[in-house]
């Protein structure tokens, strides 16, 4: 498979690296966990960015470009199942697109809120869809991730109608790859705002970024964000539902270890609102459990792309 990008992506890269520069620094001083940012968020719908997987000179590879470097900010806004999701469900769908599987309604749900749109999940490739209504999604008030977190009333939620006309299949791939371009992203930041922060900290009179067993432990998760990099653009360029959850297992696995490796490099610094890395490892966290977590993940890649073996 030919791993360059076109000419349209490279296009779609600088026009977009053109807009985000103005949200790239981080916030200092006291900060929620949750940092979302409207006015950024509205530059993605004008431009056009989050409908990019409908045109097919950009296809699921431009979703995944725009995900993974908007994943890089400080600020979470709703973007990747919008881009991966959103063509699914029809022109003018109320954002933000959220996603969640039938058996898991009761926990937490990034970005919902009253009026968002609601794809749900079944274990037999069915979906259904939900618009919650005013005042049946209450917002999640111990939540630690750097998410705007939802949890719907279950009479909302039985409300649900089922969308027989939408994949299952298809939209659990597309799930997998919001995911994995999401986690991308954030592992690419949160490596270099470790790496700024051990080139810069002193320890026995030398950069702590100068002791072979943190250059290892980096050199290895650079190698696993790199490699997550490439095999999420494989899954969206060959829109695999195999290739999909194995890349989204690789996403959950290298987020389990790099923020912990991330957090012990920076110390009690790591676990303030001072430091900006939390913008990125509380998410990482976030997504480590979702769609059945890394079991799920590695059972489904493994009966899709080896199905002669599981069948043993």
């Amino acid at each position: 498979m030919d791993f360059e990008l076109t000419p349209d992506h490279v296009t779609l890269l600088d026009a977009l690296e053109g807009l985000v520069k103005p949200f790239t620094t981080a916030p200092i001083g006291e900060v929620p966990f949750a940092l979302g940012n409207e006015e950024l968020e509205a530059a993605l719908v004008e431009g056009g960015f989050l409908e990019i997987a409908r045109e097919p000179e950009f296809g699921l590879v431009g979703a995944m470009l725009v995900v993974e470097r908007v994943a890089q900010l400080p600020f979470a806004v709703e973007a990747a199942n919008s881009a991966f999701v959103g063509p699914l469900l029809g022109e003018g769908v109320a954002r933000p697109v959220c996603v969640a599987e039938a058996d898991r309604l009761w926990q937490p749900i990034r970005f919902l809120r009253d009026g968002a749109t609601l794809v749900i999940l079944d274990n037999q490739g069915g979906a259904s869809t939900l618009t919650p209504a005013t005042g049946t999604v209450s917002a999640d008030p111990e939540s630690l991730f750097a998410y705007p977190m939802g949890l719907v009333s279950a009479d909302e939620a039985a409300r649900a109608l089922p969308a027989p006309h939408l994949d299952g299949r298809d939209l659990r791939m597309r799930a997998n790859l919001a995911l994995a371009s999401e986690a991308t992203g954030l592992l690419r930041a949160a490596l270099q705002s470790t790496i700024e922060h051990v080139s810069e900290r002193k320890q026995f009179g030398r950069p702590l970024a100068t002791f072979q067993a943190l250059r290892h432990r980096l050199a290895e998760i650079h190698v696993r964000t790199d490699s997550l990099y490439w095999m999420t653009l494989r899954a969206a360029g060959l829109g695999d539902p195999g290739e999909a959850a194995l890349a989204a297992l690789h996403a959950q696995e290298s987020a389990r270890i790099a923020v912990y490796d991330f957090h012990q490099m920076l110390g009690a610094m790591g676990m303030t609102l001072e430091h900006p890395l939390h913008f990125w490892t509380y998410r990482l966290k976030a997504l480590t459990g979702e769609y059945g977590g890394r079991g799920r993940q590695a059972m489904t890649a493994a009966r899709l792309l080896w199905p002669e073996a599981c069948a043993v």
